[in-house]
């Protein structure tokens, strides 16, 4: 059966994101791990420090949501608060979570390196460029 929708490059992009997503959430299982779960760790790997808050702001996750995240990785002993201010407490990796971050760079570069591979070698270079303007337009098309 033809999919009449397989024509429409949003639908396309969601089910491509959707496969890619599942396919790396596979690969993270055996670190005991998911995609949102791995994408706060490279953050903190890369910005020690930032706010629960912030962090659901760069991942476009509500404020509730991202509590469970935390909390999970908390209770893993990968992340630990600390008080940045008055108010404000920063999201840092533990010893374990910066141990554990270089295990999920190799499984996050595998995958990329696989997802690319299955597309035509003349086509690899335009993907990100043509990814990052569907994601920019997508962002001016909201209202402010």
């Amino acid at each position: 059966m033809t999919d009449p929708l397989a024509t429409l490059p949003g639908y396309v992009l969601r089910r491509a994101s959707t496969a890619a997503l599942s396919a790396l959430n596979r690969r993270l299982a055996p670190l005991g791990l998911r995609h949102v779960d791995a994408s706060l760790l490279l953050i903190l790997g890369a910005r020690p420090g930032t706010t629960q808050s912030e962090a659901g702001r760069l991942l476009d996750i509500q404020r509730a949501n991202m509590v469970p995240i935390v909390a999970r990785l908390e209770t893993r002993e990968l992340v630990e608060r600390r008080r940045v201010d008055g108010r404000s407490q920063g999201l840092y990796l533990s010893g374990e979570g910066v141990t554990l971050l270089g295990q999920i760079q190799q499984v996050i570069d595998a995958h990329e390196s696989a997802m690319l591979a299955a597309v035509p070698a003349p086509l690899r270079d335009a993907v990100l460029p043509v990814l990052q303007a569907l994601w920019a337009a997508a962002d001016d098309s909201l209202p402010s």
